[in-house]
């Protein structure tokens, strides 16, 4: 995969971070696959269809899903990277770092690793390790100190291939969910 086999990008699509930052990193070749920021126009490339392979998304139409990625671009801290099959256009893959700003180690970024997902079709090809490693390497290169994540009990073995510890007296998750009563509704963000 790399960047410059993007024939697809149009002048109308609008990344979700500079695709430079990707140019950067060590990303392997894989044929017929292109890795990039999330974009604008992803809507219309199945990006939803795939996150709700891994969770419910509900029912996002194009104008929620343009704002929602406007608002994340606007904050600066998402990277949203995606793998598109360049043969069919399609969003077959995608992970998440968000970098959330600390005071604390001299006000350094945490690193979150969310939203690891590749379209049922196309696992078993070591698309998520990918997608995971170059996650690590965007949060090394942003000088993240640390990167977590939440997942099912079932990923664990995965994440700790890849280098994820689960850390003595500090290996807790713990969460509210509220309720869906308000799914349909917008956050006010």
């Amino acid at each position: 995969m790399n960047l410059q086999q993007d024939i697809h990008h149009t002048e109308g699509d609008i990344e979700l971070f500079n695709k430079n930052i990707l140019e950067r990193l060590t990303l392997p070749h894989v044929e017929g696959l292109l890795l990039r920021p999330l974009r604008s126009t992803d809507y219309d490339k199945g990006f939803l269809e795939l996150l709700a392979q891994l969770t419910e998304v509900g029912k996002v139409n194009k104008e929620q899903f343009l704002n929602r990625f406007q608002s994340m671009k606007n904050t600066g801290i998402y990277y949203i990277i995606v793998i598109e099959d360049v043969n069919n256009t399609k969003v077959i893959g995608s992970a998440t770092l968000i970098s959330e700003q600390k005071f604390i180690h001299n006000c350094a970024l945490r690193g979150r690793l969310e939203d690891v997902v590749v379209n049922n079709n196309y696992r078993g090809k070591h698309l998520g390790k990918l997608l995971v490693n170059v996650i690590l390497q965007l949060a090394r290169y942003l000088h993240c100190y640390k990167i977590s994540l939440d997942c099912r009990d079932n990923l664990i073995p995965f994440y700790e291939s890849l280098g994820f510890k689960r850390e003595p007296n500090n290996a807790n998750s713990l969460n509210i969910r509220f309720s869906n009563e308000n799914t349909a509704e917008q956050s006010h963000l």
